[in-house]
């Protein structure tokens, strides 16, 4: 029997499911001009699991990666739900580094 997919699954739905807190404090604690970051570590991140031999690590660091990507596409929509008051929200965020610039792209949505 192989379990290489079913425990794929399940690394998945895990990794996954930490992807939500992690979308929810970067928000709270940084703020959603963060996103290109968020994305820039996701992509490196996959890049990464593209040169590792191990199949289970690969897989691990991949799911990782992409779950950053699509936390960076939340975090806007995530400052919305913390504005509507579903979420607490924090006054002093701090500020990234080119928020001007960042300021007058518009943030990726899936």
């Amino acid at each position: 029997m192989n379990t290489f997919g079913f425990l794929t699954g399940l690394l998945t739905l895990l990794i996954i499911g930490l992807g939500f807190p992690l979308v929810i404090q970067t928000e709270r604690r940084l703020g959603h001009l963060w996103w290109p970051y968020m994305m820039g570590v996701g992509v490196l991140i996959i890049c990464a699991s593209l040169f590792l031999t191990s199949d289970w690590l690969s897989v691990i660091v991949g799911v990782a990666g992409a779950t950053f990507v699509w936390g960076s596409t939340e975090l806007k929509d995530q400052a919305a739900r913390a504005a509507l008051g579903w979420f607490p929200s924090r006054a002093g965020k701090i500020q990234p580094p080119f928020a001007k610039i960042i300021k007058t792209w518009r943030p990726p949505h899936l």
